[in-house]
């Protein structure tokens, strides 16, 4: 079992940074991948930026450049997962969810077996 809880987002205006936090905790919680997700108002869920403990990454194409995924270890059955945005644009403008899950395919394709309650960002120009 894997929980996850988020923090960090808020209101910004165009071009503006904000860091989103993801506390994942539980035992083997380093087994999973975790991925930051997004869902804007009437639009489907979509992956943003995911990361698995070999260090690799994945992102989605709009956001290359502008946001930055890590994980931070902070003791055996915790980590933080991070996302670092940049840039920001309107569109960017979502509830962002923490997932996790041991597989990486199912996590990305957005079937993960743990997933946080989410934060909302919002951009505003």
């Amino acid at each position: 079992q894997v929980q996850l809880v988020e923090s960090g987002g808020g209101s910004v205006q165009v071009g503006g940074s904000l860091r989103l936090s993801c506390v994942a905790s539980g035992y083997n919680v380093y087994d999973h991948c975790v991925s930051w997700f997004r869902q804007a108002p009437g639009k489907e869920r979509e992956g943003v930026a995911g990361i698995c403990g070999d260090g690799t990454t994945n992102y989605l194409d709009s956001v290359i450049g502008r946001f930055t995924v890590s994980n931070v270890s902070k003791d055996n059955a915790k980590m933080i997962l991070y996302l670092h945005m940049v840039s920001l644009k309107p569109e960017d403008t979502a509830m962002y969810y923490c997932a996790a899950d041991k597989n990486w395919l199912r996590l990305w394709g957005g079937n993960g077996a743990y997933w946080g309650q989410g934060t909302q960002v919002t951009v505003s120009s």
